[in-house]
């Protein structure tokens, strides 16, 4: 699917606030105390684990759950009691929710049938649709002669027909093959650009949520647990649970046994690991514990001679080849199994178990990060 970049005439999306929304089912509370900004035209994920809330939020959104407490704005204005059919968002299901009996043209029409637009309206609305989502061709078809690719994107046409304020997706990708999945995710985000509409989606897959969004939220136990973009949230998580859901991380622990301008150091038995420390940034004090989150990319394999802020020792304890890489799980004395991300294209090494390696990284490589909380 390709698309032109936005037109200075495309429509503005709408901007969304959720304040204290909170939703209990007796004594289970399923959301608490969430408060969030979507910003006009800007394309937000809702991410987390099974149980974590996102699509209660986004059902909340939809108008299809009432919330305990809290309440929900559009451009300013109060809309948690309005019901679902006043709100004027689209909505993409994860398993289309098309009407089988109905050929691709009348699924598209349908919002525009119930809202009473006239015929010839309601046709030149469907053409231009179906033309943005490359399914024209197939107006006269039924779902069941269609992929899974393709139903999905005529439940998008049938989202957007009508021009809502908001486009809701509820995990849309997640039936679709990894390949398809990523074709997919290419052509919403095209899609998002062209029309400039406010998205908010919910998935469970951290890559989608990396490659889609303008913002993420990331929520866990029901609660918000950190937003921001995509490239802050996984240079820059604030928590064990971020850095560990959002991407595969190593996690460093020790004492804080140096501090100086710019910079700390934590020991872990025998092993002295140098943290960055921007200006500005919170410090940790002599002698108090810390957790620093290290991603397996940017730990290197030291060549004889060659040096690192923070330098250890290992044995490789296991690899798997991947194509584009090795994954290495290295065994040291002090700081336990490091896992590594290793080029394969002109590796240093040809990796085999017991292998004996040193490996390093620069003191900006790690972030320090809080241990989780899950307060109730």
């Amino acid at each position: 699917m390709t698309l032109p970049p936005p037109s200075a005439s495309a429509p503005a999306g709408h901007a969304l606030a959720l304040t204290g929304l909170t939703r209990r089912y007796g004594a289970f509370t399923a959301v608490q105390d969430v408060s969030l900004s979507v910003a006009s035209g800007q394309f937000l994920t809702l991410l987390g684990p099974s149980g974590s809330g996102k699509t209660t939020i986004l059902m909340m959104v939809a108008g299809f759950t009432e919330p305990s407490a809290g309440s929900i704005l559009l451009d300013g204005r109060d809309i948690t009691a309005l019901p679902p059919e006043r709100r004027d968002f689209g909505m993409v299901f994860q398993g289309y929710a098309l009407f089988p009996h109905m050929t691709v043209a009348e699924n598209v029409s349908f919002p525009l049938r119930v809202r009473g637009l006239a015929r010839a309206a309601r046709d030149a609305k469907v053409r231009a649709a179906l033309d943005l989502v490359q399914l024209d061709r197939f107006a006269d078809r039924k779902p069941a002669q269609l992929s899974g690719g393709q139903q999905q994107r005529v439940a998008l046409a049938r989202a957007l027909v009508f021009d809502p304020a908001l486009l809701l997706l509820d995990e849309p990708l997640s039936a679709l093959d990894k390949k398809l999945r990523g074709e997919l995710q290419e052509e919403l985000k095209a899609l998002h650009r062209r029309i400039g509409r406010t998205f908010i989606n919910v998935t469970h897959d951290q890559e989608e949520a990396l490659r889609l969004s303008d913002r993420v939220a990331i929520l866990d136990h029901g609660r918000l647990v950190q937003q921001g973009s995509p490239l802050e949230l996984y240079e820059r998580p604030a928590t064990r649970f971020v850095a560990d859901f959002l991407g595969r991380s190593n996690f460093l622990a020790g004492t804080v046994r140096e501090v100086r301008p710019g910079a700390m150091a934590l020991l872990a038995g025998a092993t002295r690991v140098v943290q960055a420390v921007p200006e500005g940034a919170p410090r940790l004090a002599l002698g108090t514990p810390g957790l620093l989150a290290l991603r397996p990319e940017k730990i290197t394999l030291l060549a004889p001679g060659e040096a690192a802020d923070t330098e250890v020792a290992g044995e490789i304890a296991a690899w798997s080849y991947h194509g584009t890489g090795f994954s290495l799980a290295v065994q040291t004395t002090d700081l336990g199994i490091l896992h590594v991300a290793l080029p394969a294209w002109r590796a240093a090494i040809s990796p085999t178990e017991g292998m004996p390696v040193r490996l390093g990284w620069p003191a900006d490589a790690s972030v320090p990060v809080a241990e989780d909380s899950h307060a109730a």
